[in-house]
Formats: C-alpha cells, structure tokens, sequence
C-alpha cells in the first residue's frame, strides 16, 4: 500500500494543468486505490473554486472535485452557494482527473452524488486521461448500488445494443458484418485503453445484482472490448471466475469467441485459463463452445500471441491444460511470429509438470526461448 501523501495548494492557471504524461507506476493505483489526504484551501473572498488546488500535473483536483471525493457535504454545498459558477461540470485535470460526480461515484458517496446531479451535474462526462470512465461506468465497477440507481434516475444511459456496433478500431460493423469506417451510432463507447461499459465493468468486479439490472434495462451484452487493455463482459467475468455472472451473459447471448482487445486481450477461455478458473473453462467448452484453439495475448493478436493451451500452461495450471488437451487443443500450436510453443511458455515459467504432460501429449520441440504472452 502506498504512503497517504500530503498536496500543498499552489493555485495556478488551468491552462497548464493538463497533460499526457505516462505515471510512473507508483501511481497507477489512484483511480480505485487508497483515498489521499488532500486539503482544501480556505475559501474565502479570493478563493477561485474552478483552479486546481495543487502544482501535481498528475494529480489535479478542484476544491468541488476534492469535496465530492471525501464525500464532504457541507463543503460541497458551501462552494455551491458561495460560487454559484464553481463549475460542477469542470473537467478532469491531470493524469488521474475526475469531475466531481465521478470523484463521489468512485468512492461510493450517495449522497454527494445527489447533491452534484440536483446541482446540474453531467452524468455522461467522461473521465480524464486515465480510463476515461463516465460517472455509471465508475458506479457499476465499483459496485454500489444506491449510487447507480441514482444515476440511472438522473438519465444515464445504460450502452444499449444497436443495428450497429463498433469495432475495437473505432469503426462499425454493419447490419450485414461487413466493417464500415463511419462513426459509430452505439452507445457503446469506451476509451481505447483500459476501457469497459457499464455491463463489462460490473461483470470484471462480480457484482451480479448490477449486471441483471443493466440486461434488464438492455445493456449490449456484446459490446466489443476497447483496443488497448479492454475486455468484453463475458472476457471480464470468466477471466476472475465469476461462473453464475458467465451462465447470465451466456443466456443472454455473449459470443464465448467474441475478438479480444487488440494488445493485451485474451478471449473469455483464454482468460479463464490464465486464472485457473476450471469451472468456467468447463462452461466454455461444454456450454458455449468456445474456440480452444482461438488466439489472443498480451503483445497483439495472433502475430505475437498465444492460445488457451499457452495461457494455461505460463501459468503451470495443470489441471486445466489436462482439460485443454482432452477438448482438442493443439499441443504444438505456436505464434506466427514468434512460432512459441506451449512447452516453451510452459518452461518460461518454470512448470515442470506442465511441460511433462505436454510431452505426454505430444508436444515437439525444445523448452528455451520462450517468453509470457500472457501477462
């Protein structure tokens, strides 16, 4: 866990508050990690409440977003009625930036939420640099479900299906499939890295009362994965074994060989491989037929990526690459690229009974050169 860290206030132009600075990894927590210690400035008559109350240009907040992030109701309503132009809609800033509904939803504070939607408060506002999430897309991620009920009564949107989707390039994908490079008319938009809808946001976290209501309500059950990092919501709940949320959106229709993200995707059985879900890699191949031999991975598809047999294997899960091999998967498969083998991935990370049980099936080849394409 990282240290609380303290943000001296250092009003300056909002101009230069913003950037596309990559965080170093000490700071990759901060969209759901450890709430900090960030102090508001006093408001008094000079106080401006739309500049950032610090000189971090990965941490930026206004005094209202800080106020919706601790859940501070008093403040939040002191700035309202004081600065009736305190910009309840003001954008994210920096690296890690939120407006203030989204700092409230994020945390889980209720009834900051309200207080921000009474105020005009956007709900369909995306997020700053960092995943880039609305205020609904937060909420069911993070699972609170008086907060999302509220945002649905305010009017937002839940990512419906359409005659059209879009394709994980940012195109469309036509009534008849054929792609088209017109913009797209779903409603299912996400940021191209790390993106989710609301529906593939609360199936990664399990919250399974959330994701019968949002199918209820029509959610796109097979709203493509954003191209970076992204995952369907079938992909997000079999890859954290979450099986009754995997049978829900398969009688719903989820594709169980729906295209991974571009970079650093993985199918939904690929995904239940890496984990070691048995139970789910059994409900893929038994129920859904998902493609035991269907390519994805961490570095871009099938030029550098790998199979199920290869996720499983990485991770030296035996049991699953025993269930593999039984469903037909190819022991010997390898990348176009790369050409890696199972058995390689299987020695990169050092799992002598999975590489012995590749033998036994066959597998051909030496075990060295082998990297994780996978994670």
């Amino acid at each position: 866990m990282l240290p609380r860290r303290r943000v001296t206030c250092c009003f300056r132009p909002p101009s230069v508050t913003a950037n596309s600075r990559k965080p170093d990894a000490r700071r990759r927590h901060a969209m759901g990690g450890e709430q900090q210690t960030l102090p508001l400035p006093p408001l008094d008559a000079a106080w401006d409440p739309t500049l950032p109350t610090n000189d971090d240009d990965e941490y930026c907040w206004t005094p209202l977003q800080l106020a919706a992030r601790g859940g501070d109701l008093d403040t939040m309503r002191k700035i309202l009625h004081a600065h009736p132009c305190a910009a309840v809609n003001d954008s994210p800033r920096g690296y890690y930036g939120q407006t203030a509904l989204q700092a409230a939803c994020m945390q889980g504070h209720d009834e900051a939420v309200r207080l921000l939607v009474a105020a005009g408060a956007d709900v369909h506002a995306m997020g700053g640099n960092n995943m880039q999430r609305n205020a609904l897309q937060i909420a069911c991620g993070q699972g609170n479900e008086r907060v999302v009920d509220v945002l649905l009564d305010a009017g937002a949107r839940v990512e419906e299906r359409r005659s059209s989707s879009p394709r994980a390039d940012g195109g469309v994908v036509s009534q008849r499939g054929r792609p088209s490079d017109t913009p797209t008319c779903s409603t299912a938009i996400v940021a191209r890295y790390n993106g989710r809808t609301a529906l593939q946001a609360a199936s990664e976290r399990g919250h399974e009362r959330i994701v019968r209501r949002l199918l209820h309500l029509g959610a796109d059950v097979n709203a493509p994965a954003s191209p970076t990092a992204g995952l369907t919501a079938l992909q997000a709940a079999a890859s954290n074994g979450f099986t009754p949320i995997v049978r829900l959106l398969l009688r719903h229709g989820a594709d169980a060989n729906a295209a991974p993200a571009r970079t650093k995707g993985h199918t939904a059985l690929q995904g239940a491989c890496l984990r070691g879900h048995l139970d789910v890699v059994d409900v893929l191949l038994n129920e859904a037929g998902a493609d035991v031999d269907a390519w994805g991975g961490a570095w871009g598809g099938a030029d550098e990526g790998g199979t199920a047999l290869h996720a499983a294997a990485e991770k030296g899960h035996v049991d699953v690459v025993r269930r593999l091999l039984r469903a037909g998967a190819d022991v010997n498969a390898c990348g176009a690229r790369r050409r890696q083998t199972a058995v390689q991935s299987a020695a990169a990370g050092g799992h002598e009974e999975v590489v012995r049980v590749l033998r036994e099936w066959g597998a051909r080849g030496g075990t060295g050169g082998g990297r994780f394409l996978f994670s």
